[in-house]
């Protein structure tokens, strides 16, 4: 980088010379008490030197608030240089210097974060349907043995029991698949979305649109997992909030990206409040874990919402 001139001389310097003129017109042309003289050599001055400032502070200004508008949710965004070499340009330059180690120490802590809460989601998730899953079906079966035996009365509050149970089961079986998608170990992450969207139509009586291409670019684990979830989340959301009738679901590789698309037909997200909802902050802190680009925003040529999930998988 070029050497500069410090902003101490840079503002020292014209109010130096600026004087030093306002001296020599004095000396060639005193003012002998003419007072309208001296209060138009100080309204020139004066002006002057404002012009001067503003120069010298404008690119200070433009940084501080470049600065406020950077948002660690949306990385990626850097100060481009404000004009010649001076400290302002330094100051960005250690400013983007800061984004990058940032953004690469937040990259690293939600990774960690992330591996941890799917161990234990699947911790969680295996002691559903193990262990509390069997005991829950042996109780099942011992009050379907026990209604086979019994008087009448006795007889038909063990089945209602019996029932109870299977809808607890179910119940649980259900909890535990949510904690962690049984098919995107076994499977892989197409099928695993495939019996997600499926059972989400089901369930709600949303028709849902798939298109997922199955010869995707080799994906880590988290980044399958990061697209599932922003997938689920993104088609909870529109069901919840935008009573839709369809919801469209698409992932592809165009050349070196990655891409997932959830858009639907429903009413959208309100004006405001939407940004800041826990699901979509949550989605921006997973994208942040892939280094990936996540847009939320109206349906093009459509009512509802869409969300765009774009990242390398090279760099994922």
């Amino acid at each position: 980088m070029p050497r500069y001139v410090p902003l101490f001389w840079r503002l020292f310097i014209p109010n130096a010379i600026v004087l030093g003129v306002a001296c020599v017109v004095l000396i060639l042309e005193p003012a002998n008490g003419r007072v309208p003289a001296l209060v138009g050599g100080l309204i020139v001055l004066v002006l002057v030197d404002l012009v001067l400032m503003r120069r010298a502070f404008g690119p200070l200004e433009r940084l501080t608030e470049l600065m406020r508008r950077v948002d660690p949710l949306r990385p990626g965004a850097r100060i481009p240089p404000p004009g010649p070499a001076s400290e302002v340009s330094v100051l960005a330059a250690a400013f983007n210097d800061m984004l990058d180690r940032l953004e690469d120490e937040r990259r690293d802590s939600a990774r960690r974060m992330l591996d941890e809460r799917e161990d234990e989601r699947r911790r969680i998730a295996d002691e559903l349907h193990d262990q509390i899953g069997q005991h829950l079906t042996a109780i099942a079966l011992q009050a379907a043995r026990s209604a086979d035996t019994a008087d009448e009365d006795a007889a038909r509050q063990l089945r209602t029991i019996h029932d109870g149970l299977l809808v607890g089961i179910e119940d649980v079986r259900r909890l535990a698949r949510e904690l962690r998608p049984e098919g995107l170990d076994a499977l892989g992450l197409v099928p695993a979305l495939v019996n997600m969207l499926e059972r989400l139509s089901q369930t709600t009586g949303v028709r849902v649109v798939r298109d997922l291409q199955r010869d995707l670019p080799p994906l880590t684990t988290n980044a399958q997992i990061v697209i599932y979830r922003v997938a689920q989340e993104s088609c909870t959301n529109a069901i919840r909030h935008g009573a839709p009738q369809t919801v469209w679901v698409t992932l592809a590789a165009d050349g070196a990206q990655v891409s997932l698309t959830v858009a639907d037909d429903g009413r959208g997200f309100p004006a405001s409040g939407a940004e800041g909802s826990g699901g979509i902050r949550t989605m921006r802190e997973r994208a942040v874990l892939l280094g990936a680009d996540l847009t939320i925003g109206a349906r093009p040529g459509g009512s509802g919402t869409r969300v765009d999930l774009r990242f390398d998988p090279v760099r994922a």
